[in-house]
C-alpha cells in the first residue's frame, strides 16, 4: 500500500517556482530561443533609452544658452548664440530621431521573439502532458486541464507581448535617469532617493498581497472552467432533468469565488498606478520647490557662505540645472509610473507561470523497464533482456497474460481489487462480469499499466510487466473502449490511428472485419470523410465500429473490449459478430460487458463483486452452479 500512497502523492505537490526572481528568469530563459534578436534587441533598448536621456541632458545647455542670451543685451555674441542653440536643437533632433528608429526596431523583434518563446513554451507544456502518468489526468477535469493553455498561457503572453519590453526599457531609463541626475545635483538626488526607497517598500508589501491572490485567482478560474467545460457537455442530461436551477446555483458559487479572489488581486494591483502617480506629483513638486529656495536665495548662501568655513555655495542650484534636473524627475515619475502600470500584467502572468511551471516540474510517468521488444527478420517478436549472469535472454511473444494474487487501491487506503487470480493464454478470451465499481475495468488498467499493482504481480508471457519498457508492452495491446474518442480528421486517418504505417487497403480490410465498411462507403465522402467533435456527425453505434476498425488494423497480440459494443443495437451487434470472432481468432482477448450474451462463448469468466472474483468458469459451468452468474443471466439478479 506504501508503494501506491507514494505515486499518488507525487501529484499532489511538486517542486514550484515560489518567488518572482525564480519565476521571471525561468520565463526569460526561453528567450535563448531567439537569443540573437533578444541580443539585438537589448542593444536597441540601450540606444533608444541612452538617446532620450541625452536629449533630456541638452535642456541644461538650452537653458545657458538662453540665459546668456538675455544677459547679452547688446546683442554682441548674437550669431554664437544661435549658432550653439542650433546646434543643440540638432543635436536633439537627431537623438529623437535615432530613439524613433530604435524603438520600433525594437518593439518588433520583441514581438517575434515573444513569438519563438510562446510556441516553445506550449510544445513543453503538451510534451510534458503526454509524459504524465493517467493517474493525473483522472483527477483532473477538461476545463482544468484546457485552462493551462487557455488562462495560464494568455496570460504569460500577454506579459511578453507587453510588459517585458516596456519594462526593460523603463528598467534601463531608470538606470540612466538616475545617473544623469547625480551628475546634475547630488543634493537634489537625495529626494529622488526618498521617492525609490517608499517605491521599493510599497511594491514589496502590494507583491506580496497580491501575487498570492492571483494564484488563486487561477486556481479558482481554472474550477469555473471545469465546470463549464462540464455542463456544457452535458447540457442534455442537465435539461433531461430538469436541474438547470440547480447548476445556475453551482456556478454562481464557483463564479463568486473567483470574483472574490480576482477583486481582491486587482484591488491590490491596481492602486499602485495612483499611489505611484500622486507620489510622482508629490516629489516634483518638492523638488521645484527645494530648487528653486536653494537658487533664488542666493543672498542666504553668500551670507552662510561669508560665515563659515563650509562652501554653502556648492548647494546653489543653478537654473539651467533645476530645469534639466526637473525634466528627469519627470521622466523618473514617468519610468516608475510605467513599471507600476505594468505590475497587473506581471503579477497575473507570473501566477499563471507558476502554475505552468509546476505542471512542467512534475515527474513524467517512470518506466523502469528494461525489457524490450524485438522483431527478427522472419516477423516473429521476442521478449529481450540481459539476466542477472549477463545473457542475453529471448522471450518468443505470445499473448498470456497471468495476475498473481494481485491487490490495488487508487488512494492507497481502500481495496479496489483483492487476491484477483486470472490466467489467460493466447486463443483464449476471458470475460469480466460484475456490477459497477466491481473492478472489472480496473483490471484492464493495471495490464495496460496505467497503473501498477499495490502487491502481488502480473506477467506477459511470464515477465513482470513492471520490467516490460511501457511502449512495447502498450505496442502489442489493442483496446476498444466504452467511451469511444474520435479525433478530428477524415475516417481512415481515425482508423490508421491504431498503426500509422497501415495503407488505405489496411484500413479499409479492418473496417471490413468491424462490419464498419457498408455504412461507411455510403458517407458523403466515403474514407475521406472529415469528423469534427469526436464524430458528431456520426451515431454512437457507428463511432463504436470505428473504433474496433482502428483496434483491427492494429492486429494486437492482447485484445481488450471495454463495453465495446454497449452502444451497438442487438442487429448490428449480431453482425458484427462473425468479424469479431475473426478479429479475436489467435489472440488473447479480455471482455467486459454488461450484455451476457456477449461474453457466453468466452473460454472463461470471471464474476466480480467488491473487488473480488467470487466465481470464474465457462457459461455453462456458471450456469450449473446457479450462483451470481446464474442470477445475473436469467435476470433474478440485474447488474447495477
Amino acid at each position: 500500500m506504501a508503494r501506491q500512497s507514494d505515486m499518488i502523492a507525487k501529484f499532489k505537490g511538486k517542486r514550484r517556482p515560489d518567488n518572482f526572481f525564480k519565476t521571471i528568469g525561468r520565463l526569460l530563459s526561453y528567450y535563448k530561443n531567439c537569443k540573437w534578436e533578444f541580443i539585438i534587441a537589448v542593444l536597441f533598448i540601450i540606444i533608444y533609452s541612452v538617446s532620450v536621456i541625452v536629449a533630456g541632458y541638452q535642456l541644461k545647455g538650452l537653458t545657458v544658452v538662453l540665459e546668456q542670451a538675455l544677459e547679452d543685451r547688446a546683442g554682441i555674441h548674437m550669431d554664437s548664440q544661435i549658432a550653439a542653440y542650433t546646434s543643440i536643437l540638432i543635436y536633439m533632433g537627431v537623438l529623437y530621431f535615432v530613439s524613433v528608429i530604435t524603438n520600433y526596431a525594437l518593439n518588433r523583434l520583441m514581438l517575434q521573439c515573444t513569438a519563438v518563446v510562446m510556441a516553445k513554451l506550449r510544445v513543453d507544456l503538451f510534451d510534458r502532458m503526454q509524459e504524465l502518468p493517467v493517474s493525473f489526468f483522472d483527477s483532473k477535469t477538461h476545463g482544468e486541464l484546457m485552462s493551462y493553455f487557455t488562462n495560464d498561457v494568455d496570460a504569460i503572453r500577454e506579459m511578453l507581448n507587453q510588459s517585458i519590453t516596456q519594462l526593460m526599457i523603463s528598467t534601463v531609463s531608470l538606470i540612466g535617469v538616475v545617473v544623469a541626475m547625480v551628475r546634475l545635483s547630488a543634493p537634489l538626488f537625495l529626494i529622488v532617493l526618498v521617492l525609490g526607497t517608499l517605491v521599493v517598500l510599497i511594491t514589496k508589501f502590494i507583491a506580496s498581497r497580491s501575487g498570492k491572490n492571483y494564484v488563486k485567482q487561477q486556481k479558482a478560474l481554472s474550477k469555473v472552467n471545469g465546470f463549464i467545460e462540464e455542463m456544457m457537455e452535458g447540457q442534455r442530461v442537465v435539461k433531461a432533468f430538469n436541474h438547470e436551477e440547480k447548476v445556475m446555483l453551482d456556478f454562481d458559487e464557483r463564479n463568486e469565488e473567483l470574483r472574490q479572489v480576482a477583486t481582491r488581486a486587482s484591488m491590490l494591483a491596481t492602486i499602485m498606478g495612483p499611489i505611484m502617480n500622486n507620489l510622482s506629483h508629490i516629489f516634483y513638486a518638492l523638488t521645484t520647490t527645494i530648487g528653486v529656495l536653494f537658487g533664488i536665495n542666493g543672498e542666504l548662501i553668500r551670507k552662510l557662505s561669508e560665515n563659515s568655513r563650509f562652501d554653502w555655495q556648492k548647494i546653489g542650484v543653478e537654473g539651467a540645472v533645476l530645469i534639466a534636473f526637473l525634466g528627469f524627475i519627470r521622466q523618473f515619475s514617468n519610468r516608475v509610473s510605467e513599471i507600476s502600470q505594468q505590475f497587473n500584467f506581471v503579477l497575473l502572468a507570473l501566477a499563471g507561470a507558476e502554475r505552468v511551471f509546476s505542471l512542467m516540474d512534475m515527474d513524467p510517468e517512470v518506466d523502469e523497464g528494461t525489457v524490450t521488444l524485438e522483431t527478427k527478420e522472419d516477423g516473429s517478436k521476442f521478449w529481450t533482456y540481459i539476466d542477472k549472469e549477463g545473457r542475453t535472454v529471448e522471450v518468443p511473444l505470445v499473448g498470456r497474460i497471468e495476475l498473481h494474487d494481485v491487490d490495488f487501491s487508487y488512494d492507497g487506503k481502500k481495496l479496489v481489487l483483492e487476491d484477483v487470480n486470472v490466467y489467460a493464454k493466447k486463443g483464449q478470451k476471458i470475460a469480466f462480469v460484475g456490477s459497477t465499481g466491481a473492478g472489472k475495468t480496473t483490471i484492464i488498467n493495471l495490464v495496460n499499466r496505467f497503473y501498477d499493482v499495490v502487491d502481488g504481480e502480473i506477467t506477459y508471457d511470464g515477465i513482470d510487466i513492471r520490467d516490460i519498457k511501457k511502449d512495447d508492452l502498450r505496442g502489442t495491446l489493442g483496446m476498444v473502449l466504452q467511451d469511444t474518442h474520435l479525433f478530428t480528421g477524415t475516417v481512415m486517418e481515425n482508423i490508421r490511428y491504431g498503426k500509422l504505417d497501415a495503407t488505405d487497403e489496411d484500413c479499409i480490410a479492418a473496417a471490413k472485419i468491424a462490419n464498419a465498411h457498408y455504412f461507411i462507403s455510403h458517407l458523403p465522402e466515403g474514407y475521406q470523410t472529415m469528423l469534427y467533435s469526436d464524430g458528431a456527425n456520426l451515431s454512437q453505434g457507428q463511432r463504436q465500429l470505428i473504433a474496433i476498425a482502428r483496434a483491427a488494423v492494429a492486429a494486437p497480440v492482447v485484445l481488450i473490449l471495454d463495453e465495446a459494443t454497449s452502444s451497438i443495437d442487438t442487429r448490428t451487434e449480431k453482425l458484427i459478430e462473425s468479424g469479431m470472432d475473426k478479429l479475436m481468432e489467435g489472440r488473447t482477448v479480455f471482455v467486459i460487458a454488461h450484455r451476457l450474451s456477449t461474453v457466453r462463448n468466452s473460454n472463461a469468466i470471471m464474476v466480480l463483486e467488491h473487488g473480488r472474483i467470487i466465481e470464474r468458469g465457462d457459461h455453462d459451468d456458471l450456469i450449473r452452479q446457479q450462483g451470481k452468474y446464474y442470477q445475473l443471466y436469467t435476470g433474478a439478479f440485474e447488474l447495477s
